[in-house]
């Protein structure tokens, strides 16, 4: 017998793009909070991103693969995985996001999964910094992030505090509960 889930009226589907920073172990908190909000989640890392958390939790707390590598992919019988990805969202959500990662998507480089599912989606997207401060001040990041501003890209964060690295300021990654809530937001507009 088939119960319904709030996954089953409606769900919007976010594509959750995790990159290599010491915050990416907030994915799985993110991961939980927008399932529980009734979307459904698939999980896209950059290699880095795996040297911080595994892609078997966030797959088990997705309940989908994660697709971290081009060559790995598998999409529907002839269609790449990355544009399967991109054609069935209705936000791609980057948290954390690197500064490497935001230079990345600023020039529209495609070379690894996340930043070819963001160069072929067509939904909003929603960014959510999290580096060293001097990196988040430093006016090649904040020139990728107007650039991204300027093609409809919406921020949240990041957050002042103490950094991993030692020093306070700029730079933490906004806390998982105000993304997901900034991620329900666009997906209800």
């Amino acid at each position: 017998m088939h119960t319904e889930t709030s996954l089953d009226r409606g769900a919007k589907t976010v594509v959750l793009g995790v990159t290599g920073s010491i915050a990416a172990y907030k994915a799985a908190e993110i991961v939980s909070l927008l399932r529980k909000a009734g979307h459904e989640v698939f999980v896209v890392m950059t290699r880095s991103a795996a040297e911080f958390i595994t892609p078997l939790t966030l797959a088990t707390l997705s309940r989908h693969p994660v697709l971290s590598d081009l060559s790995e992919e598998n999409g529907e019988e002839w269609k790449p995985g990355h544009i399967e990805l991109a054609d069935r969202a209705d936000l791609l959500l980057v948290a954390p996001a690197t500064a490497n990662s935001l230079a990345r998507l600023s020039y529209g480089l495609a070379d690894d999964a996340l930043s070819a599912v963001a160069l072929a989606t067509r939904a909003p997207v929603l960014v959510a910094p999290a580096m060293n401060g001097k990196m988040w001040e430093h006016s090649a990041t904040q020139e990728n992030v107007e650039r991204l501003r300027a093609r409809g890209v919406k921020f949240i964060g990041p957050a002042d505090g103490m950094l991993a690295c030692g020093y306070e300021g700029a730079g933490r990654l906004a806390e998982p509960a105000d993304i997901v809530l900034r991620a329900v937001e666009m997906l209800s507009a």
